[in-house]
């Protein structure tokens, strides 16, 4: 019974537990802080490489980015790979194919700001996910959580509660909903299954469902300019974004879990400002400051393991 053990069941008073979690941290603080950059060279591409398009091109260059470290174990697993199939395919489809093609579908109407601060939403329901799951958060955790959505909050109405969302932003919470999703169901992954394995096994898939959207993109739309403009944010995206943060995210989950991970995650309105500014020249003015500060007391009390 042991091969279909799943991370999730893993003691959590085994040694070295500390830090385990600790590096589990670190590794979602740097998916956290790479996926920021990706909100900007995504509005990048915007207006010059289709949305759909842009997804399917940046799974091609992240399949080839870890194919030489992931191919190998990924043939010598190939019989858990099947055994596991339609839980790694329903994967590959919230995490690989719509996620993403919601981000960048929201990239045509909203900023990148609006991307990054709307996408800490997911947190909060990764949180529901893991309660649900029957995972204890405990009372320090709870009010760090909601210390940082309210924070979140507060950033994206720019001081206040009430606010109103374009579409690019409702683009961008069915994102954060399709993400939360996602890093629940990495809890389920087999133990057995590495992580490299696993990885290019949800590109390939998530490649193949973007397949006949990009044909009929192509066919409608035209394809589009191969220039320093398209191909250096793809490569980003892909190289960055897709392989080395999903593979760090993949296992900050399986360490720390879901929830904690999605603490973390709350950072990246914080990332997203710091690189508007030093990228865009975006103003971050007190109100600013002072909900990043909510942000980060809440990361601080919610990434605590009690």
């Amino acid at each position: 019974m042991d091969r279909v053990r799943t991370v999730s069941q893993a003691k959590p008073g085994s040694t070295g537990m500390k830090g385990a979690a600790g590096l589990g941290v670190l590794l979602a603080l740097l998916a956290t802080v790479v996926w920021s950059g990706s909100f900007v060279a995504t509005r990048g591409m915007a207006e010059t490489v289709p949305p759909v398009q842009a997804v399917f091109w940046r799974w091609i260059i992240a399949l080839l980015a870890v194919a030489p470290f992931a191919a190998r174990q990924a043939w010598r697993q190939r019989a858990l790979i099947r055994e596991n199939l339609g839980f790694i395919a329903v994967a590959s489809l919230f995490g690989v194919a719509l996620y993403n093609t919601l981000v960048h579908q929201a990239g045509l109407t909203t900023s990148a700001s609006n991307m990054g601060m709307i996408m800490a939403a997911s947190p909060v329901i990764m949180a529901l996910y893991a309660r649900l799951g029957g995972e204890r958060l405990g009372a320090r955790r709870t009010f760090g959580i909601l210390l940082a959505a309210f924070g979140v909050l507060l950033l994206v109405g720019d001081g206040s509660i009430g606010f109103d969302f374009g579409a690019g932003d409702l683009w961008m919470f069915a994102a954060a909903l399709s993400f939360a999703t996602y890093s629940a169901l990495l809890r389920r992954r087999p133990a057995e299954l590495g992580g490299p394995a696993f990885l290019i096994t949800t590109f390939v898939l998530g490649a193949l469902m973007l397949a006949p959207a990009y044909a009929v993109s192509v066919a409608v739309q035209g394809g589009f300019e191969v220039t320093t403009g398209t191909v250096g944010p793809l490569l980003y995206v892909g190289v960055f974004s897709s392989a080395v943060a999903f593979f760090a995210w993949n296992k900050a989950v399986s360490m720390i879990g879901a929830a904690r991970a999605g603490v973390v995650y709350y950072l990246q309105p914080v990332c997203v400002a710091g690189l508007g500014f030093l990228l865009l020249g975006e103003r971050t003015g007190p109100a600013q400051l002072l909900c990043m500060a909510l942000i980060l007391g809440g990361v601080g009390l919610g990434s605590a393991r009690r």
